[in-house]
């Protein structure tokens, strides 16, 4: 090839995955790859987030070498997974606020709390959260997803998450719909192994992927999972790299334009299944836009290299990771199209907090039901 196309191709490579970082400042040896890969954008954990200006820093330092357009992801679902809670404050989960909405008959505290999610996230820089969960809260699940999950019937799901999304898109903040196709039947996590769930394509159609159905146009990112749905067309593949799921189920089927994002792929659910360099390959084969993968600078290199070496084997790979990136970017550009949110002063940072501890004892005092699930081993989801 010649060395423009062997630039753009490379280039291309980088711009399908979102990378995690070590710190809370970038190493001289994380400035080189990412010069190098040139990722579509970053992912923080807790491990990265300190307070507003250290994040905005990082975020601004990383992105700058990403490529255009960048993502700036984070987990704020509320609960026990809020990366935020630390540098700013605990929010109640997802199923408290649902409960204390339906208790109150007050549906608009679920938009609430999607407005004052963003807020959070934007005053810390970040362009998007990777939230609603939007999974059934089935009994086989509960000591998996806790209160994670705000309900067992889709028309609840649905009623929450087109409240919370509408908070979202109010205040300018990009969400994401997860775990597609749905982790209501997971007796086990993602985090760990690769959950077999036994539902029947009956049950998963008109139940755990109704909220797809209905909010689909909402979303703009969707984020698949790593379980297996034995019952289906899908067989024994994990649906974040399975065609079936991710083109012929959502794209085809349902009809979704928006971004289609991978889960981490070095999660044990689909690292038990494949190794990461096959597993990326075969994501984006199946029709994912973005790939994540959150911790091991050695796993992001051996992804970017895998996929480059793909593309310089197959013809008809080169051609396709060609167009996907070229798709990816496109949408990329259309959903973070706005600036950097600007920087808060310290007295609107103030009140955010201020506000973040009414919202959460105005959920407390309108629900009869602890904000708590049964004792488990937590989840990397929660902790990190």
């Amino acid at each position: 090839m010649r060395k423009s196309s062997v630039s753009n191709l490379r280039h291309a490579v980088g711009s399908l995955l979102v990378v995690g970082l070590s710190g809370k400042e970038l190493t001289s040896l994380e400035r080189a790859w990412l010069r190098l890969v040139r990722p579509a954008g970053v992912i923080l954990f807790r491990r990265n987030i300190a307070d507003v200006e250290q994040t905005r820093a990082l975020l601004n330092e990383a992105t700058g070498l990403c490529a255009r357009h960048s993502v700036r992801y984070v987990d704020v679902e509320g609960g026990t997974v809020n990366r935020l809670r630390d540098a700013l404050a605990p929010l109640p989960s997802a199923q408290a606020v649902w409960i204390a909405a339906r208790q109150s008959a007050r549906p608009a505290l679920a938009r609430e709390f999607g407005q004052i999610i963003a807020r959070a996230v934007r005053a810390f820089g970040f362009n998007t959260t990777l939230a609603p969960v939007v999974d059934l809260a089935l009994p086989e699940s509960v000591e998996v997803m806790g209160t994670r999950s705000v309900a067992p019937n889709p028309a609840e799901v649905i009623r929450f998450a087109r409240e919370f999304l509408a908070g979202l898109a109010a205040q300018k903040v990009i969400s994401c719909g997860k775990h597609f196709p749905g982790l209501g039947g997971a007796a086990s996590d993602t985090h760990f192994e690769t959950p077999e769930i036994g539902r029947a394509w009956n049950d998963l159609w008109q139940q755990d992927l109704a909220p797809y159905r209905e909010l689909h146009a909402q979303m703009p990112i969707v984020m698949t999972n790593h379980a297996a749905y034995p019952h289906t067309s899908g067989k024994n593949m994990p649906a974040s790299a399975s065609r079936f799921w991710i083109t012929t189920v959502l794209r085809d089927r349902i009809g979704y334009k928006g971004i289609i994002l991978s889960d981490d792929l070095e999660m044990g659910g689909i690292l038990k299944f494949l190794p990461v360099n096959e597993a990326a390959v075969a994501a984006i084969r199946a029709g994912s836009d973005l790939v994540e993968i959150c911790h091991s600078a050695e796993l992001i290199l051996r992804t970017y290299e895998a996929l480059l070496a793909e593309a310089e084997r197959s013809a008809a790979f080169r051609k396709l990771l060609l167009a996907r990136a070229a798709d990816s970017a496109r949408k990329r550009a259309k959903v973070y199209a706005a600036p950097v949110p600007p920087r808060l002063t310290p007295k609107q940072l103030e009140k955010l907090q201020s506000d973040v501890a009414r919202f959460r004892d105005t959920i407390a005092a309108a629900t009869t039901q602890p904000d708590t699930v049964a004792p488990r081993t937590a989840s990397p989801a929660e902790t990190s």
